[in-house]
This record gives structure tokens, sequence and C-alpha cells, in this order.
């Protein structure tokens, strides 16, 4: 018995080093600072709002917001959020997205191109942050609706929801990987046909 609790804390201990690791290797990214007003009885009282983006860099991303009477508190508060958020994307080669896709929030759309190598990351401000976090290094990403900082990483993220790799499609469709990515080459084979 004793043996038994003994390994169970050693399980306990190793897997909250593993959450320490993962912890460290998150790497955090300011978005956006709001100041806001609460009109009172004296007059206003100003508070702090806070756009955060967390990530791992190796197809982990999250975001989150938070409130609070100073910034540094208001930065926490969201961090926080944004690490209970973080959701896995996954990503062609570690460098760039599988497939086109658009996403939108609000009044807030996006369209994301995968790239070849040495594109880079071509996005504006708020979805740069989104890219640089997740790890992609070539990416072509266009806001059509909103430039409200919210709106654009939540039409971002509900984008890279809807991103799915070869490996999923295959599996939902019961099919093998090159069924699925031998067609989409001889696809584009027929269609250079096509039009030569």
């Amino acid at each position: 018995m004793a043996r038994n609790t003994r390994n169970t804390r050693e399980g306990r201990g190793r897997r909250r080093d593993n959450a320490a690791r993962e912890e460290s290797e998150i790497q955090e990214k300011l978005v956006h600072i709001n100041r806001v007003a609460k009109v009172v009885k004296g007059g206003r009282r100003f508070g702090f709002s806070a756009l955060v983006i967390v990530g791992d860099g190796k197809g982990r991303v999250g975001h989150g917001s938070g409130k609070a009477r100073e910034v540094p508190e208001a930065i926490r508060k969201a961090t926080e959020s944004a690490k209970r958020t973080l959701q896995r994307v996954p990503l062609r080669e570690g460098r760039t997205l599988h497939h086109d896709v658009a996403g939108r929030f609000g009044a807030g759309r996006v369209y994301l191109r995968a790239a070849p190598p040495g594109t880079g990351i071509i996005a504006g401000g708020p979805m740069r942050a989104v890219f640089e976090m997740l790890g992609v290094s070539d990416v072509v990403a266009k806001s059509i609706g909103s430039s409200n900082p919210h709106n654009m990483v939540k039409a971002t993220f509900q984008a890279l929801t809807n991103c799915v790799s070869p490996r999923q499609v295959a599996s939902k469709r019961g099919k093998k990987v090159g069924d699925i990515v031998g067609r989409r080459e001889s696809g584009d084979e027929t269609r250079e046909a096509a039009d030569g």
C-alpha cells in the first residue's frame, strides 16, 4: 500500500513538473490596452482593459482579456484567461496553414491563406501577434471587416478552429492520407491541363 501511494505521489510530481515546463515555454504578447471609465457619484473612475495573446510557438495559441484598475493587474488577468483558452492548430511543415480559411466574429471578417516558404507573416497588427505566438512563419492574411482588435483576434481564432489537417480528413472519411493529398495534387494537374 505504501509503495502504491509513493507511485501516485511521484506521478503527481511528474505531472506538476510537466505543467511547470509547459508554463515556462508559453510566451505572451500584449495586443491592446484600452482605458475605460465608470461614472460614479463623485466623478469618473478609470480602469484598464487588456487583450493578450499567448502561445508556445509550436501550434498552440490562446487569447484572453482582463479588466482592472491598474495596467499590470489587467495584463495578469488577461494572461491567465488566455492560458485557459489554449487550443492546438494543425500546421503544415510547422510553418504555415494546410489550406485557405475564412473567419468571422461580429463585424470582424478575416481571410487566411497558406503561403510558400520565405513569404513571411503578411498580416496586420493583432493578427500578426496571433501568428507569431502560434509559430506560423509563412501566411498571408487579410482583414476585411472591423479593425477592432478584439473582433479581429476572435475572427482569426474562429478561422483557425476551422483548419483541419489531411490526417484528420482522412480519419473522418476512413481513407489514407496519401489518397487525400494525392487527389489534391492530381486535381491541380487536371486544372492545369484544362487551362493549357
